[in-house]
């Protein structure tokens, strides 16, 4: 079993965060949206993940070697390609063709999702759908009463259906989808500008591949800071036990309100923490109330008052804010 993760888009929705980091390296909670998916991909996997190929964009020796610790941390070797041109999602996975082969799960590495199921192997295709309140929104997926997909819509102005395609995909035989993307980029087959995955998918679908809908529980989207900060909230309260405390945490005349991540070194003085706050390692608080907000590494807050907030790495704050989306290496203070 092999896992394709594109992910060399600039996430310039995710602005200032994504500056020095990669959006899929954000932490949350004290693990990247990465390394969150790779694990739920193989929670459902019957089988052992034999190799993870990530897509990226230029992004440093540094971001490759986590990338591949978190492939060999579930037992998978790590292949590292490289999109230089943002070309589309076809293109994209496209990138990646060397490992297309054998049963083969394409994931885009900016949505995480909750499911309870294992992988079903017999169909040609599974795309994984959620049903949406605003399909129009979305791609798209139409099926017949038997329950097979017969249509891609991508962002349809009527309603056709509120299946949206979440963004993650299961092929029997990726060699089939090689092939097919293969066609598409030789003949410059585009749509607006870009080579489409769905265009590669209604192809395939007329050639004869049955595609089935696959329904999670729930899908977590980490488009922007808003919806990231919703995402976090979910993860921490979702986790088995409620609550992420490290031991070598230090807290002082503070209450933590229940479920938070305080990692390792932290040290918390005179200030209410929680609910649904990460504080990443070696960060200091003080004097403070923060509430439903991500705070990264080696960050120094004092004297705030802040909710619904995403904190960088290495930034320093002060005063009395209350909603903020601060970049790394930011210094902040109000007097």
């Amino acid at each position: 079993m092999k896992i394709i993760i594109p992910m060399a888009g600039m996430g310039t929705r995710m602005r200032p965060h994504t500056l020095t980091v990669p959006k899929p390296l954000i932490v949350l909670a004290g693990k990247s949206i990465v390394q969150r998916l790779v694990e739920s991909i193989t929670k459902v996997y019957a089988e052992p993940v034999e190799e993870i190929g990530y897509v990226i964009g230029d992004f440093g020796k540094k971001v490759e070697k986590s990338l591949i610790d978190i492939a060999e941390n579930v037992g998978a070797k790590a292949k590292i390609y490289y999109q230089h041109q943002a070309l589309g999602t076809a293109h994209a996975v496209w990138c990646a063709s060397e490992s297309l082969s054998g049963k083969t799960v394409v994931a885009f590495a900016d949505t995480l999702f909750f499911a309870d199921f294992k992988i079903n192997y017999e169909p040609d295709s599974i795309i994984w759908v959620h049903k949406v309140k605003n399909p129009e929104a979305y791609g798209v997926v139409t099926t017949d009463k038997s329950g097979i997909i017969n249509g891609f819509v991508e962002k349809p102005t009527e309603y056709v259906s509120d299946l949206a395609i979440i963004g993650i995909y299961y092929f029997k035989d990726g060699e089939k989808l090689k092939k097919e993307l293969n066609n598409i980029i030789d003949n410059k087959i585009m749509k607006n500008g870009e080579y489409q995955l769905t265009t590669a998918l209604e192809n395939l679908r007329n050639m004869g591949l049955k595609f089935v809908p696959g329904e999670v529980d729930e899908w977590l989207d980490c488009g922007n800071k808003e919806i990231t900060v919703a995402t976090h909230q979910r993860i921490l309260s979702k986790s088995t036990d409620g609550k992420f405390l490290s031991k070598s945490a230090k807290i002082e005349n503070s209450t933590i309100i229940q479920p938070c991540y305080i990692g390792n070194a932290v040290e918390i003085s005179n200030s209410v923490i929680g609910p649904f706050v990460s504080v990443g390692e070696n960060s200091i608080i003080s004097n403070s109330v923060i509430n439903n907000s991500i705070i990264q590494n080696n960050s120094r807050i004092e004297s705030i008052c802040s909710r619904d907030s995403m904190i960088g790495n290495n930034a320093k704050i002060s005063g009395t804010p209350c909603c903020l989306s601060v970049g790394d290496y930011n210094m902040i203070e109000i007097k």
